[in-house]
């Protein structure tokens, strides 16, 4: 729940300093932003086959397109590591046209193209772990009627009415079980309505 609570508090860290060069074109910002997030695409651009210097200079490019760009991010649509990894893996695919395109593109690039490895890393991992233990938790405090009722619609895939059927209850009162237990697990994850 911590390592939560710290992700969180980052996010918001980064979202607020995207925003502050948005506003004010705050260059300390943009440094800090910079220091953080170049070595990581960096390693993203490498672990997708690029080499060494391809992958600094995409890197750099994505940063430099943050800072041209930090107006158009959305703290409500995207979280601020997942904005700059989509103009790092644009910047990527675009390369990778481009590089298509003036035939620069050989049989090694390709196949590296095709060979990125999408394994979910360590950090990916352990927060949907962590993400999975809350959930567990907070569904032990739902009634053990919200919670069939979840189980079945969710886990199960069954369709409201056949819930209805299986559970001998009015649909309107599966619909309401499902609203209220859906409600109550918003409440506790911390998530909006």
């Amino acid at each position: 729940m911590q390592a939560d609570s710290q992700r969180a508090s980052d996010g918001r860290h980064w979202a607020s300093l995207i925003q502050a060069v948005a506003e004010r074109g705050d260059r300390a910002a943009f440094a800090s932003l910079f220091d953080h997030f170049a070595p990581l695409v960096k390693t993203f651009m490498r672990r997708s086959g690029l080499a060494e210097a391809s992958a600094d200079e995409l890197a750099q490019e994505t940063l430099l397109l943050v800072w041209r760009k930090a107006s158009l991010f959305d703290p409500s649509t995207a979280g601020a590591t997942a904005w700059i990894f989509t103009i790092a893996r644009n910047l990527r695919i675009d390369a990778h046209r481009r590089g298509r395109r003036d035939g620069l593109t050989d049989a090694a690039d390709i196949d590296a193209e095709f060979q990125i490895d999408d394994a979910p890393g360590p950090e990916a991992n352990m927060a949907t772990s962590q993400a999975e233990i809350r959930v567990r938790a907070a569904l032990t405090t739902l009634s053990d009627d919200q919670r069939r009722v979840l189980e079945l619609s969710f886990y199960e895939e069954k369709a409201h009415g056949d819930i209805a059927r299986i559970l001998q209850i009015p649909l309107g009162t599966v619909k309401s079980r499902l609203r209220l237990a859906m409600n109550r697990l918003r409440g506790l994850l911390g998530e909006p309505s």
